[in-house]
């Protein structure tokens, strides 16, 4: 296979990556060394969370393939790409986390329900809590009641046992 057909190639999946993600982050990832990149693959593959590293041109000719066009100064410098088909939190959460602890790598955008989005709103979907907390923390306001109704219901129950025994 020859270069061309090769990048052609790698354009074509990267393509698919875009169509098919929720959510997509782009980040700068110059002064990451290699044990902090095997530290941050590993949680993004825990996330579900495709890292990608290529060319800029590679990603900015997919980009456009899929439909989304205004992203030529995310893809300047340094670029890496994570892409989440199943939740559109998780990128942002992984990438915000890391760069809170460790101090290295930037923000430059994604895309969110295939709208282009900034860096700030890249943060701000970074500070959310994930799926799951969210549909926990639903759960816990569905739980409260029925479990004030249980304890109401079981005192009534016990008052007139009381009743009865007396009786």
């Amino acid at each position: 296979m020859s270069t061309f057909e090769s990048k052609k190639q790698i354009v074509t999946d990267l393509q698919a990556k875009f169509e098919a993600a929720k959510s997509v982050v782009v980040v700068d990832y110059t002064g990451v060394n290699a044990k902090q990149t095997t530290a941050l693959r590993k949680s993004m593959r825990e996330g579900n969370v495709e890292y990608v590293v290529a060319k800029n041109t590679l990603f900015l000719r997919a980009a456009e393939a899929a439909g989304y066009t205004g992203m030529d100064e995310m893809f300047t410098g340094v670029s890496a790409v994570a892409f989440c088909a199943e939740d559109e939190v998780k990128p942002a959460n992984i990438l915000s986390k890391f760069i809170k602890d460790n101090k290295i790598m930037v923000l430059k955008g994604g895309i969110l329900e295939g709208e282009v989005i900034d860096a700030a709103k890249v943060e701000v979907l970074g500070s959310l809590p994930s799926k799951e907390e969210l549909l926990s923390k639903v759960a816990s306001c569905f739980k409260g009641p029925l479990q004030n109704v249980c304890y109401a219901l079981d005192a009534v129950r016990k008052k007139a046992e009381e009743e009865n025994a007396s009786a």
